[in-house]
């Protein structure tokens, strides 16, 4: 498989590292994805060590997640059976089976992001919902910023630049449109996303979903909750697309 796969599948340092989570890293994401009927079967794709399985779970779902990681997996299926092991490409479900997916940061790790996008979608039924959430690695506002590609002002230009170019390519040769690859990140101590080889971002996530027959609902930079006021400000303009992160919100339509 893949060298991301390869990276992940026997990394146990990685599974302790998640099982550390703060629950408010991954609450919003959960809580979206629980925003349908009750009882719904629900699956989180990069399920980890089963946080937010456990959070679907606690809100009465029937609740699966897939994982690459062997780690992971293990420490999941302590809280759901419903967990298990997928080849990172295909997910293991008929069409249509789940009444909302979704995957939290998982898509920037992918090697062939457009296609999981296409799986996601596949595997929800028409109406469905569908949560994906990722970095913005195309900021261009934003201090304080945590990856080399968002930062510093000639990088911020650059990626300005290069999503306008991409918005360009949307009106006029839609079937080209790619997300961008990045090289990872090789240093001693580990920092986010140092792992991260596709440049995610709101404009192509909305893209790609809308060319899978969704409807997108919302498009915010904010992945979790913050007060309502800031959550307002961020989120009511266009700006939302150049900061921060890509938390995307969408219905698939009921016929493709």
């Amino acid at each position: 498989m893949n060298q991301q796969k390869n990276y992940y599948q026997e990394n146990k340092a990685y599974a302790n590292f998640l099982e550390n989570w703060d629950s408010e890293f991954y609450a919003k994401y959960s809580d979206a994805l629980c925003d349908v009927q009750p009882s719904s079967k629900i699956l989180d794709v990069g399920c980890g060590v089963g946080q937010v399985v456990q959070r679907l779970i606690e809100f009465g779902h029937e609740a699966y997640g897939v994982e690459i990681s062997e780690p992971n997996i293990a420490k999941a299926k302590e809280i759901s059976p419903l967990c298990q092991l997928y080849d990172g490409a295909t997910l293991p479900f008929n069409d249509g089976t789940f009444d909302s997916a979704g995957a939290l940061n998982v898509l920037e790790h992918v090697e062939q992001p457009e296609t999981f996008i296409t799986e996601l979608v596949r595997v929800v039924k028409p109406g469905g919902r569908i949560i994906l959430s990722s970095p913005n690695f195309f900021r261009v506002i934003g201090f304080r910023d945590y990856h080399p590609k968002m930062r510093g002002l000639s990088n911020k230009l650059k990626n300005w630049r290069r999503l306008r170019s991409k918005r360009i390519q949307m009106a006029n040769n839609p079937s080209e449109v790619r997300f961008d690859r990045m090289d990872p990140i090789v240093r001693e101590q580990f920092q986010p996303d140092d792992d991260a080889i596709i440049a995610t971002n709101g404009i192509e996530m909305r893209f790609f979903l809308e060319q899978n027959g969704c409807k997108v609902m919302s498009v915010e930079c904010t992945d979790r909750y913050v007060s309502s006021m800031i959550d307002f400000a961020l989120n009511f303009g266009p700006w939302r697309y150049l900061m921060f992160n890509a938390f995307v919100t969408a219905n698939k339509g009921s016929s493709e």
